[in-house]
């Protein structure tokens, strides 16, 4: 009997074992938000799991209204190198940028009353459309997403090219699908005639099943707070916000040398720039010691090296470099595999960050600091008397080689008086009676000597 229990555990394990060989792991990531910084950084954890786990198959759960080109374009792209396939779920938006990382899928299925498209790019403060260069990009972009995904076997596109710049330009005439008058946005049904959907599901599981995928198991991807921390550092505005702290924090702590207020200000700035990156992986640890070094060279400059010189230059171009490739993601200085639009890209975030930091020192300098714009440290400050600065009397020491009168007894030491006014002296000559005539001969020690 023993030995017959035995048996039937053995089966039924065994059993067990072949049903979770057969399944798929299927990894699902959520897209449910702004796209952003916050977004890619969990697209990248994510992408990273799957491959640690060897998941077969990545779902992408989109309900997006769109959002960051740049962060859309990074997410695009890491999908389109995904060895794994990956599987678009429009739950119920794909607008925009949503429609870009769905169009990156190997497949896309979306809910009935899903809609995709509206792919046009806009200013982020009114909502208007943006020149026609960005548009010329965007399109471009789409353009290229729909055509890797080849042909067929009658050659003609799986995603139709100009079916994507449609979604971009309302310029654009698809016959039978959209005229010249208005950007395209697709229902669920319209994708799917189109073959910009491979077809209509409800939800995850329907979805697997229009796959031909009966046994799976998901696995969800479950962001951090260190992952919206780090999100919401790297973010393109906050890093501009922190280039400006740096940059002001440094120099209002020339205005006033020691460790105050500005360098708290500009340290915590630089750490709050640096650190999320370098745990995203986006900077190396040599960009940090890059900075460290040009904050040491400029500070060797202004108080140890006198005037402005090599030392100087070289602290400046260190930190400025050392931000400016913090913005680019995977630098590398091998040629080519740096894309030089992204370092141009950087570049000018770097110099509109300077320029809004120019503007607010201009602004504060003139409202708070009554000596203006301008490096001005306290080490090369005038101490005026005007400004109630007290020093030693120098105007005796002018009066060597000029005639005086005692006006008491000199004992050696007494009173004289030159031009009417009295002052200390002492007689080199010993005892001198009053009223004789003398002659100042040296000034020494803050003291006239007569003889």
């Amino acid at each position: 009997m023993n030995r017959l229990l035995s048996v039937l555990i053995a089966i039924v394990c065994g059993i067990a074992a072949v049903t979770a060989n057969d399944s798929r792991l299927v990894y699902i990531l959520p897209l449910d938000d702004e796209i952003g910084s916050t977004t890619w950084q969990h697209t990248k954890r994510a992408l990273d799991e799957a491959d640690r786990i060897s998941a077969d198959i990545i779902l992408v759960h989109l309900n997006t209204y769109g959002g960051s080109v740049l962060h859309a374009d990074s997410i695009r792209t890491a999908l389109l190198h995904c060895p794994v396939p990956v599987i678009a779920f429009v739950d119920n938006n794909a607008a925009s940028a949503g429609a870009l990382i769905a169009l990156a899928c190997d497949s896309v299925y979306m809910r009935g009353d899903a809609t995709m498209g509206a792919v046009t790019v806009v200013n982020g403060s009114d909502g208007s459309a943006a020149p026609d260069k960005y548009q010329s990009y965007m399109r471009a972009m789409m353009r290229a997403t729909a055509e890797s995904h080849g042909k067929d076997s009658a050659g003609i596109w799986r995603r139709d090219p100009l079916i994507a710049e449609a979604m971009v330009d309302p310029r654009v005439v698809v016959p039978g699908l959209i005229d010249s008058t208005r950007v395209l946005t697709f229902t669920a049904n319209e994708a799917t005639e189109w073959g910009y959907a491979d077809g209509i599901a409800e939800n995850i599981g329907q979805v697997m099943e229009s796959v031909g995928v009966t046994e799976f198991r998901i696995r969800k991807f479950e962001p951090t707070w260190i992952d919206s921390v780090m999100g919401f550092f790297t973010n393109p505005a906050i890093q501009g916000i922190l280039i400006m702290l740096i940059i002001g924090g440094i120099y209002f702590e020339l205005q006033t040398p020691g460790m105050g207020f500005p360098s708290v200000v500009a340290i915590m700035a630089a750490v709050l720039y640096f650190l999320p990156l370098y745990f995203t992986g986006i900077a190396s640890s040599w960009l940090i010691i890059m900075f460290i070094i040009g904050l040491l060279l400029l500070l060797l400059e202004l108080f140890v090296i006198p005037g402005f010189g090599v030392a100087g230059i070289s602290g400046i171009v260190c930190i400025a470099a050392s931000i400016i490739i913090g913005l680019v993601e995977n630098f590398s200085f091998e040629p080519g595999h740096t894309d030089l639009s992204v370092i141009c890209r950087a570049t000018l975030t770097f110099v509109a960050a300077v320029a809004a930091a120019a503007g607010v020192i201009a602004f504060l300098s003139s409202r708070f600091a009554p000596k203006g714009f301008g490096i001005k440290s306290e080490l090369t400050h005038c101490q005026d008397i005007d400004q109630g600065y007290i020093g030693v009397d120098t105007t005796p020491a002018k009066l060597v080689g000029r005639s005086a009168i005692a006006v008491t007894a000199l004992r050696p030491g007494g009173k004289i008086e030159i031009d009417g006014t009295t002052y200390d002296a002492v007689s080199s000559i010993g005892f001198v009676e009053s009223g004789t005539l003398l002659t100042v001969y040296k000034f020494e020690n803050a003291q006239l000597y007569v003889r």
